[in-house]
């Protein structure tokens, strides 16, 4: 019975979770009861719950984690106070005159708004609120635009700054020094969430050019898919002061949060603090900021934030249970038993993490699936960089594959009634494709994710 313990917890969370309980109490109860439940059988040690109150101490200590609320509250400042909006409106009518340009419009903002927030139900239903009903006022094939938009969703897994990718970092730093200690190496190096954000910044926009030149040839291949934007004013200087005035400062904040961090001007905590700063005083240039947004933009960031603590800490118990039962020992045995060696024990992680993306969010499979399988495979001499990319492209594709895909059901949930599930379908089949091309090619040629920390970081 006690070999079957770590099994028995890890699918009694996954279905506890699918029934639709909240995250971060699914985790820790769960835990707790099977715990309970083998130490009174005599199988549990309670000793291993004694490291939850420092594990939560670090936790709340964390100087990285402080990023998060801070990502966050940018992300949704940029959304309220309809700088986003006005970011695509503008950016609309500079690429206006393209067959598709509506649509390379609607992937650059996205990819911004993406990078700001790294939630991807808030970006997917933020731009299907904002750019569906252009789209298809714009004569846009309906599934084309479904496709665009919830593709361009999931880019926040991978596109830096993203509080997907500081948390992934976080997590990965931890399990890379475990891994070192298990191999004897006493003065462990490290992974840092800078080294994650340069080593995404080539594969995810490399993404974001592929997805752009799909635009491009099915605009040019379908010229009624993906018409040229109707109603767009005379260009004249007032015309370029106004597309000036709207593109360049959130272009400017976002690029300064990101270029300050590559540099190694600021960390990810300063240079997230810089992006909330500079966030609000833009809110206040254009005259959207009050009292009652700032209100709303405060709530929404404390909702976020709060979720994310307390999962952290709901996966503490569970990882803390879960070794107290041995299942990290069992996991390394099964690997090393594997055939094909580290490739193998990949192959079957990525398979793993994919289809739990169907049932699971990306903070839940980071705290409850990375921390058992990222030592093992650290251990066997895999990148952390790569690992971490190849996780986040995995999770993005995996968000985005039917009939299960998160970002499927939130653009369906905002999408109006005229638009068939089954279009939506349709529309992300393509860009699903260029997401496996994309980790198939990260797979044969590691580099892409590699080199550029190498080269910054040494």
């Amino acid at each position: 019975m006690m070999e079957w313990m770590p099994l028995i917890l890890f699918v009694l969370v996954c279905l506890v979770l699918m029934m639709g309980f909240p995250v971060a109490f699914s985790l820790a109860g769960t835990s707790l009861i099977v715990a309970g439940f083998g130490y009174m059988m005599g199988t549990f040690d309670g000793a291993f719950l004694s490291a939850l109150p420092n594990r939560i101490f670090g936790i709340l200590s964390n100087q990285i984690l402080i990023a998060v609320p801070l990502f966050v509250f940018m992300g949704i400042m940029l959304e309220k106070s309809r700088i986003a909006e006005r970011l695509l409106h503008n950016m609309a009518l500079l690429f206006g005159p393209l067959r598709g340009g509506l649509g390379i419009s609607v992937i650059l903002v996205g990819m911004l708004m993406a990078a700001s927030t790294g939630i991807i139900g808030a970006t997917v239903v933020t731009m299907g609120l904002i750019s569906l009903p252009a789209m298809l006022k714009n004569g846009y094939s309906p599934s084309l635009a479904a496709g665009n938009i919830c593709a361009t969703g999931t880019l926040g897994q991978i596109i830096p700054p993203s509080t997907a990718l500081i948390i992934l970092g976080d997590v990965l730093s931890s399990a890379y020094q475990q891994a070192q200690l298990s191999m004897g190496i006493f003065s462990p190096d490290t992974v840092s969430v800078a080294d994650l954000f340069v080593g995404a910044l080539i594969p995810g926009l490399m993404l974001v050019v592929f997805y752009m030149l799909y635009i491009g040839f099915t605009a040019w291949l379908k010229p009624n898919a993906a018409p040229a934007v109707i109603d767009r004013p005379q260009i004249d200087r007032h015309f370029a002061k106004q597309l000036l005035a709207g593109l360049l400062p959130p272009l400017a904040l976002i690029l300064a949060v990101l270029g300050s961090i590559l540099s190694g001007i600021a960390t990810p905590t300063e240079a997230a603090a810089v992006g909330a700063t500079g966030a609000t005083i833009l809110a206040l240039l254009y005259g959207q900021l009050d009292l009652t947004r700032l209100k709303e933009v405060a709530d929404g960031t404390l909702k976020v934030t709060s979720m994310i603590f307390m999962i952290f800490i709901g996966a503490a118990i569970f990882s803390l249970v879960f070794r107290g039962f041995g299942g990290d020992e069992q996991v390394q045995a099964l690997f090393e038993a594997m055939p094909g060696g580290k490739v193998g024990a990949m192959l079957i992680v990525m398979l793993v993490i994919f289809l739990l993306g169907f049932i699971l969010d990306f903070i839940e499979i980071t705290f409850v699936v990375v921390p058992i399988v990222a030592p093992i495979l650290l251990a066997m001499g895999i990148d952390p960089v790569w690992l971490g990319i190849m996780i986040a492209i995995n999770l993005q594709t995996s968000f985005l594959t039917p009939p299960f895909g998160f970002a499927l059901f939130y653009l369906r949930g905002v999408a109006p009634k005229e638009l068939p599930t089954s279009a939506i379908y349709r529309g992300v089949a393509p860009f699903i494709a260029i997401q496996v091309g994309m980790l198939i090619l990260l797979s044969l040629v590691p580099e892409l994710a590699t080199w550029l920390p190498d080269k910054l970081y040494g």
